[in-house]
């Protein structure tokens, strides 16, 4: 089930447009800060998918423009058997995917901790870089929510 703490305003929620935007840079961070551990040549539907982001954050592409960007970094994650590359595909994936959901921020975040993991990095210097590009509007949000969500765990 879903944190209704998520759902926007628009949609009868608690969340603030400002603070859906936040979460949608968080999440473009989170992705952008392992693209590189995706290889050499990294996908240009990858790329494009986090320009997607930014653009509907900046009120210049829509949430329909931000779903086909997001279908299209998971099949960038299907077509990959590199599963390093398929986790840094699958966080882009839900980075984009935070214009039509808000909570798939977690997602970003997850699987950029994944691909972290997968590289043989340190899951918990990337945790805490993570929490420290929060806005102070909603760590709390995120910080409790990963707690309850027992994906978030790696």
């Amino acid at each position: 089930m879903r944190d209704k703490r998520f759902v926007a305003e628009h949609r009868g929620g608690p969340l603030k447009k400002e603070q859906h935007y936040q979460l949608m840079q968080w999440a473009c961070d989170c992705s952008e800060h392992v693209l590189h551990l995706s290889g050499e040549k990294i996908d240009e539907r990858l790329k494009k998918a986090l320009h997607v982001a930014k653009e509907w954050k900046q009120g210049n592409a829509s949430v329909g423009d931000a779903r086909k960007a997001s279908v299209d970094a998971h099949a960038v994650a299907r077509k990959s058997s590199n599963p390093t590359a398929i986790a840094v595909a699958r966080s882009v994936g839900h980075a984009v995917a935070t214009a039509h959901m808000a909570d798939h921020s977690l997602g970003a975040s997850w699987y950029a901790l994944k691909a972290v993991k997968n590289a043989g990095r340190s899951v918990d210097t990337e945790r805490k870089w993570q929490d420290e590009q929060l806005p102070l509007e909603i760590k709390e949000l995120v910080l409790t929510a990963r707690k309850a969500k027992k994906f978030c765990r790696i």
